[in-house]
Protein backbone atom coordinates (compact mmCIF):
# COMPACT_ATOMS: atom_id res chain seq x y z
CA UNK A 1 0.00 0.00 0.00
CA UNK A 2 2.99 2.14 0.86
CA UNK A 3 4.11 1.90 -3.08
CA UNK A 4 1.06 3.07 -4.18
CA UNK A 5 1.10 6.42 -2.03
CA UNK A 6 4.45 6.91 -2.94
CA UNK A 7 3.65 6.06 -6.85
CA UNK A 8 0.34 8.90 -6.50
CA UNK A 9 2.42 11.27 -4.79
CA UNK A 10 5.66 11.04 -7.36
CA UNK A 11 2.53 11.64 -10.25
CA UNK A 12 1.21 14.78 -8.36
CA UNK A 13 4.80 16.23 -7.59
CA UNK A 14 5.20 16.09 -11.77
CA UNK A 15 2.18 17.01 -12.21
CA UNK A 16 2.71 20.15 -10.20
CA UNK A 17 6.11 20.91 -11.79
CA UNK A 18 4.62 20.76 -15.30
CA UNK A 19 1.87 22.95 -14.21
CA UNK A 20 4.92 25.04 -13.09
CA UNK A 21 6.64 24.98 -16.29
CA UNK A 22 3.53 25.58 -18.05
CA UNK A 23 2.27 29.02 -15.54
CA UNK A 24 6.32 30.20 -16.19
CA UNK A 25 7.91 29.24 -19.31
CA UNK A 26 7.19 31.06 -22.27
CA UNK A 27 9.20 28.73 -24.30
CA UNK A 28 7.50 25.59 -22.97
CA UNK A 29 4.15 26.90 -23.98
CA UNK A 30 5.39 27.95 -27.47
CA UNK A 31 6.96 24.60 -27.88
CA UNK A 32 4.07 22.77 -26.76
CA UNK A 33 1.23 24.50 -29.33
CA UNK A 34 4.12 23.28 -31.88
CA UNK A 35 3.87 19.99 -30.84
CA UNK A 36 0.13 19.78 -31.10
CA UNK A 37 0.13 21.56 -34.12
CA UNK A 38 2.22 18.77 -35.78
CA UNK A 39 0.55 16.45 -33.90
CA UNK A 40 -2.79 17.31 -35.74
CA UNK A 41 -0.86 17.61 -38.92
CA UNK A 42 0.21 13.99 -38.32
CA UNK A 43 -3.40 12.81 -37.93
CA UNK A 44 -4.59 14.54 -40.83
CA UNK A 45 -1.87 13.55 -43.13
CA UNK A 46 -2.22 9.78 -41.57
CA UNK A 47 1.44 9.51 -40.43
CA UNK A 48 2.83 5.88 -40.27
CA UNK A 49 3.95 4.15 -37.28
CA UNK A 50 7.46 4.74 -38.12
CA UNK A 51 6.84 8.03 -38.38
CA UNK A 52 4.66 8.61 -35.44
CA UNK A 53 7.64 7.05 -33.16
CA UNK A 54 9.97 9.46 -34.84
CA UNK A 55 7.72 12.29 -34.39
CA UNK A 56 7.06 11.41 -30.62
CA UNK A 57 10.30 11.11 -29.63
CA UNK A 58 11.24 14.27 -31.12
CA UNK A 59 8.81 16.43 -29.66
CA UNK A 60 9.14 14.30 -25.98
CA UNK A 61 12.98 15.31 -26.49
CA UNK A 62 12.51 18.82 -27.36
CA UNK A 63 10.11 19.55 -24.33
CA UNK A 64 12.14 17.45 -22.00
CA UNK A 65 15.12 19.42 -22.69
CA UNK A 66 12.99 22.49 -21.97
CA UNK A 67 12.15 21.63 -18.66
CA UNK A 68 15.74 20.72 -17.96
CA UNK A 69 16.98 23.76 -19.35
CA UNK A 70 14.38 25.60 -17.32
CA UNK A 71 15.02 23.93 -14.03
CA UNK A 72 18.46 24.23 -14.18
CA UNK A 73 18.36 27.81 -15.14
CA UNK A 74 16.43 27.99 -12.05
CA UNK A 75 19.06 26.23 -9.87
CA UNK A 76 21.82 28.53 -11.38
CA UNK A 77 20.21 31.35 -10.44
CA UNK A 78 19.96 30.49 -6.48
CA UNK A 79 23.43 29.66 -6.66
CA UNK A 80 24.50 32.85 -8.82
CA UNK A 81 26.30 35.12 -6.43
CA UNK A 82 29.11 32.37 -6.38
CA UNK A 83 29.39 31.88 -10.00
CA UNK A 84 28.86 34.89 -11.21
CA UNK A 85 31.16 35.01 -14.59
CA UNK A 86 30.28 31.63 -15.75
CA UNK A 87 26.39 31.54 -15.17
CA UNK A 88 25.87 33.47 -18.55
CA UNK A 89 27.79 31.21 -20.55
CA UNK A 90 26.15 27.98 -18.91
CA UNK A 91 22.48 29.33 -19.73
CA UNK A 92 23.22 29.80 -23.28
CA UNK A 93 25.21 26.01 -23.50
CA UNK A 94 21.41 24.95 -21.97
CA UNK A 95 19.56 27.24 -23.90
CA UNK A 96 21.75 25.94 -27.45
CA UNK A 97 21.16 22.04 -26.54
CA UNK A 98 17.26 23.21 -26.73
CA UNK A 99 18.12 25.00 -29.71
CA UNK A 100 20.01 22.25 -31.47
CA UNK A 101 17.16 19.54 -30.60
CA UNK A 102 14.58 21.98 -32.26
CA UNK A 103 16.19 22.23 -35.33
CA UNK A 104 16.88 18.48 -35.46
CA UNK A 105 13.03 18.09 -34.78
CA UNK A 106 12.22 21.08 -37.54
CA UNK A 107 14.16 18.95 -39.85
CA UNK A 108 13.48 15.72 -39.20
CA UNK A 109 9.54 16.92 -39.33
CA UNK A 110 10.70 18.45 -42.64
CA UNK A 111 11.54 15.59 -43.89
CA UNK A 112 8.56 13.55 -42.81
CA UNK A 113 5.92 16.18 -43.69
CA UNK A 114 7.43 17.11 -47.15
CA UNK A 115 5.86 14.18 -49.23
CA UNK A 116 2.45 15.03 -47.78
CA UNK A 117 2.92 18.47 -48.10
CA UNK A 118 3.63 17.95 -51.62
CA UNK A 119 0.58 15.93 -52.40
CA UNK A 120 -1.42 18.71 -50.52
CA UNK A 121 -0.36 21.12 -52.53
Amino acid sequence: MDSIYQFKNSIAYALFGLKHILKREQNFRIQLIIAIVVIGFGVYVKLSKTEWIAIIILISAVLILEIINSSLEQVIDIIKPRLHGQVKVVKDMMAAAVLVAAVSACVVGLIIFYPYLVEII
